[in-house]
């Protein structure tokens, strides 16, 4: 079985893998479209936090990690507890290309575009909303400034979540 993370996936899997991948999915693109919350906010002050939307011709780089057939049963237990924790995100398997070429189907979290917890906001009110909110996992900085790190350490480019970081430090630091 593979997994496909694009987010807190990247620096916080919570599960054995055996093998990691730089992994190609077509189709979808990561944003900061998900209201958060429990993890990176509240009901009462909602965070944001990553989710794959559906976008004819986008791709979105991330990991595919491979668990092992012993592992599987309580690995998708802990990624549905912890993933499907409001049911804004959808558990889909789908195509990935690894990076040596391999074609492998992983598991995969993708926003439910018709969820209540689903927006779209220009960048500058993503930037105003992570600056502040706060969560059940920690700050909503914490959750952008580990992925956009750890997407650099990996070579992957998201000029988005490295424009975010930027503002996100800006804001934080007055």
């Amino acid at each position: 079985m593979w997994v496909f993370g694009y987010g807190s996936l990247l620096w916080n899997p919570g599960f054995e893998y055996e093998e990691k991948s730089i992994a190609t999915l077509p189709g979808w693109h990561r944003s900061f479209c998900m209201r958060s919350i429990h993890h990176r906010g509240t009901v009462d002050s909602p965070g944001l936090v990553l989710a794959l939307d559906e976008l004819a011709g986008a791709t979105c780089q991330g990991l595919a990690l491979s668990v092992t057939p012993e592992r599987r049963e309580a690995t998708l237990d802990y990624l549905r507890e912890r993933e499907l924790i409001s049911s804004a995100y959808l558990e889909k398997k789908l195509p990935v290309t690894l990076a040596d070429g391999r074609e492998v189907v992983a598991v995969t979290y993708v926003i439910d575009p018709h969820h209540v917890q689903y927006c779209h906001l220009d960048v500058e009110e993503q930037a105003q909303i992570i600056a502040e909110a706060v969560g059940g996992r920690g700050p909503n900085t914490e959750y952008l400034h580990n992925t956009a790190s750890h997407l650099g350490e990996l070579g992957i480019t998201d000029p988005e979540l490295d424009w975010l970081s930027q503002r996100v430090r800006e804001l934080t630091t007055v």
